[in-house]
């Protein structure tokens, strides 16, 4: 089968006889991939629209990349639901594909009295979300858990099914197979206005019209926008930034467990966290704010984790800084997922999906591609998709460079061309070779690892820019 994915300059393809697409989905995050690869699995003529020039590129790209249980989740609410349904399908499509998970455990820590008097309603919220291994601990089971814990812990809830993943494969594994089942990307396709129609809209882009019986948005931080194209004022997205510092691998040994504070109304708090890349995450603030594109890090974010760090993990802070970095999350002020179907409208709103979006993307998929029905839709009969295995990108998972017998068919996994990170000029040509190929230094970063080490690029970024530039060897 032919894969159709556009970018700057393409043409946007014509249908034959000038059919519309049947659906069209506006966003190629974790979450408008994961609805496109549903999708894939019907007989449907799909389009995935997406403003950027690459996939997972907004606020999907930046997150804290926890594989939540949904333990803390508003028991009843629609996201309490899909969490808790996600973390079981995308737990067993990662084991499938390939895509980087370790079971480390969470640890919620109470360092004051009240914190400690949290803990037990939290344990109760846990079970009515239908969780029930977390425990409470005392002072001294905190403390056995987690050895490099800075002083005053009183105690804490274990949740030892939370899990970290990788955050960059698992929406590039979706889009990778939707592509593959026939769906066309169009990347560098801002959609900038929508003219809904009885039986067509007609999508104006960046790239031209775009014609589609039905529409869902999946648009994160600019659902809303696209939301109140169709005369809805139902939510606004307001960015929360989120920065975030990481230590360098050296400090892995340093924590065990996702350490988390005791939630408050304003989110999660600043958690410490491994990462699959053997790294150690600090963060994220939660800063509300006007500006969609606010992805700067600042002194003052910056200083703020490293006091929230210095409790928490105090020996965390001698440890060498690999990178900073920000992301938004698209919040609305509710407490639950913003998804409605429009039967009359043929349009599905999915707005309001925070970081937990990660975790419940493959229910979201379901549970839209169920409202599509609702909304007029016969998607005819589902058919499996294609096996797909994506690279190995954990460091807990044997890497190209330490397997001999790869290395011994194919020498290029045996040249590092990323010191920091050991990836290999195998990796690398796979990469570019790929269904999906990044367009720019960051894309291939994000499918390989190159240049997010220590030095940050400082040795091979020329390299690699010459390579994404097509002028390399």
């Amino acid at each position: 089968m032919t894969h159709t994915v556009t970018a700057a300059g393409d043409p946007l393809p014509a249908l034959p006889g000038g059919a519309p697409y049947d659906v069209t989905v506006i966003g190629a995050g974790v979450v408008g991939t994961a609805i496109a690869r549903e999708l894939a699995r019907y007989p449907l003529r799909t389009a995935l629209v997406e403003a950027s020039d690459d996939i997972g590129n907004g606020t999907s790209k930046a997150n804290t990349a926890i594989l939540h249980t949904g333990f803390d989740a508003v028991p009843g609410t629609l996201e309490a639901r899909l969490v808790r349904e996600g973390q079981r399908r995308l737990s067993a499509y990662a084991a499938d594909t390939g895509i980087p998970v370790e079971r480390v455990g969470a640890l919620l820590v109470a360092w004051d009295a009240e914190q400690l008097a949290a803990l037990p309603a939290l344990l109760a919220k846990a079970e009515a979300n239908g969780y029930r291994a977390a425990r409470l601990l005392d002072a001294d089971e905190v403390a056995e858990r987690e050895p490099h814990l800075g002083p005053g812990a009183l105690g804490g809830l274990e949740v030892p099914d939370e899990s970290v993943i990788c955050p960059w494969t698992t929406p590039l594994a979706f889009a990778t197979q939707a592509v593959r089942a026939g769906v066309h990307l169009h990347l560098d396709c801002p959609v900038r206005d929508i003219e809904p129609g009885s039986t067509v809209h007609t999508l104006t882009t960046g790239r031209g019209p775009l014609r589609t019986r039905f529409l869902i948005n999946a648009a994160g931080l600019y659902a809303d926008e696209i939301d109140r194209r169709f005369g809805h004022d139902v939510f606004t997205v307001t960015p929360r930034r989120g920065q975030l510092i990481v230590f360098d691998k050296l400090a892995r040994d340093l924590v065990r467990h996702i350490l988390l504070p005791v939630p408050t109304s304003a989110g999660k708090g600043v958690l410490v966290a491994p990462t699959v890349f053997g790294n150690v995450l600090l963060g994220p603030t939660a800063e509300e704010l006007d500006d969609k594109t606010a992805t700067e890090s600042t002194q003052e974010g910056i200083a703020l984790l490293r006091e929230k760090g210095r409790r928490i993990l105090p020996r965390l802070l001698d440890e060498e800084v690999t990178a900073v970095y920000a992301g938004l999350r698209a919040a609305t002020g509710q407490e639950d997922y913003r998804i409605q179907e429009y039967p009359g409208r043929r349009y599905i709103a999915v707005g309001g999906i925070r970081s937990t979006g990660l975790t419940a993307s493959m229910a979201i998929a379901d549970h839209v591609t169920g409202l599509l029905a609702r909304t007029g839709l016969d998607p005819g009969t589902p058919a499996e998709l294609e096996p797909l295995t994506m690279p190995g990108l954990g460091e807990a998972a044997e890497r190209p460079y330490l397997n001999a017998e790869l290395i011994a068919r194919d020498p290029a996994y045996g040249t590092l061309v990323c010191h920091c990170e050991r990836v290999t000029a195998g990796e690398i040509r796979d990469a570019l070779a790929a269904t999906l190929p990044p367009r720019s230094v960051a894309g291939l970063a994000r499918r390989t690892r190159a240049g997010n080490g220590r030095c940050q690029g400082f040795h091979c970024g020329a390299g690699l820019r010459a390579l994404i530039e097509g002028n390399g060897p």
